[in-house]
């Protein structure tokens, strides 16, 4: 019985848990190709500065709290008890509205006696900017938790709102030491013998397009993410870095790394060889990457519709939520979701209005047979 991911050659740019991912991808039948984007040293903390703005944080009372990774929550907390500030750290935190971006900070906040008030859905960073946007802010201490990027333009636009804004920076991400097999990958992409590269990092994304442009090879390492070669993301804020460059991405509903392999199970194929389905009212789908039969007879969709249809076949009349559609739009139609309804009105246009239903909240499927 074949494998469904036999005969594709994947790529893989994961610093951390990459041989998890390698291993997930190889058990489904793929030739993995790995060079780390990122290095494979634990984050760089600069203890120095952490223990400094650890001071600061403590020395007056926080009234919002925006914490953004679990591993940075950890770096921390570990950093402030072998300082001895551990106490003072959690009770000037304890004292304040705490939002957190997903369920890993959750978890350790709640580890270490922290309640959060809330958290998006999305486990997007934005979205808890979007939160505070519109609120007075007025003389409001601030303590944003960075992780791994500078946040300042976040601190500036909290700041606007009359905020006094203090920011943490735990660790910075460096690339990866050796740039050797990045450069190997890179050529690959670029002589299109890749048939997905997976990325887990906002980080990462930048660090192969600088590779890239360090060997004079990123207008064909754009290109061919355009054309034959899939850049799976593995949520929308890592997909979001590939919107300056006009790629476009997949991204699994939930992000998470299984979710990720799971979704390339059904793209890949689909790409290759086409998909048959058939839908709710009897009629019969024939999909490939570019053309689609509707009972037989052509249908000629634009990249944005054709882009939202794809994304719903890959788990046929499974919800696909209105972030994940967005980030799988091509980049220029891209700004906002009202993109996705223009480009899910086109789709019914073509198919059939009863072909797409909306799940209110959620998102939209595919009404399959």
């Amino acid at each position: 019985m074949s494998l469904p991911l036999s005969g594709f050659r994947i790529g893989v740019t994961a610093a951390r848990k990459a041989e998890e991912q390698v291993a997930l991808l190889e058990r489904r039948g793929a030739t993995v190709e790995w060079a780390a984007a990122l290095s494979l040293e634990p984050n760089h903390v600069d203890l120095g500065e952490l223990l400094a703005a650890t001071k600061e944080v403590i020395l007056g009372p926080v009234d919002l709290f925006l914490a953004t990774t679990g591993i940075g929550m950890k770096t921390w907390l570990s950093a402030a008890a072998d300082a001895g500030l551990y106490d003072d750290l959690v009770a000037a935190l304890g004292s304040a509205e705490i939002l957190a971006r997903g369920p890993k900070s959750v978890g350790v906040l709640r580890a270490n006696g922290l309640r959060e008030l809330w958290a998006p859905e999305s486990e997007c960073f934005e979205d808890v900017l979007a939160h505070l946007r519109g609120r007075d802010l007025s003389g409001k201490r601030i303590v944003v938790q960075e992780h791994g990027q500078s946040l300042s333009m976040a601190a500036h636009a909290l700041r606007r709102q009359g905020a006094s804004v203090v920011t943490v920076p735990i660790y910075r991400v460096a690339s990866a030491d050796d740039p050797s097999p990045m450069f190997h990958l890179i050529d690959l992409i670029a002589d299109r013998e890749l048939d997905a590269v997976t990325f887990t990092s906002a980080p990462a994304v930048a660090a192969l397009m600088e590779a890239a442009f360090s060997v004079g090879r990123r207008d064909d390492v754009v290109s061919a993410f355009q054309s034959d070669v899939v850049a799976s993301c593995v949520g929308p804020v890592t997909a979001a870095a590939f919107e300056m460059w006009g790629v476009p991405t997949i991204v699994p509903d939930r992000s998470r790394l299984a979710g990720m392999v799971k979704q390339l199970e059904t793209e890949l194929p689909t790409r290759r060889d086409g998909i048959d389905v058939r839908l709710a009212d009897g009629r019969t789908l024939i999909v490939h990457t570019d053309s689609l039969l509707l009972d037989g007879v052509p249908v000629e969709l634009s990249p944005a519709p054709l882009s939202v249809l794809l994304s719903l076949l890959v788990n046929p009349g499974h919800v696909v939520s209105r972030r994940a559609l967005l980030a799988a739009l091509p980049s220029g139609q891209a700004g906002s979701e009202h993109a996705v309804e223009m480009a899910v009105a086109r789709l019914r246009a073509a198919i059939g209005t009863k072909a797409v239903l909306t799940v209110v909240k959620r998102g939209y499927r595919l009404a399959v047979g």
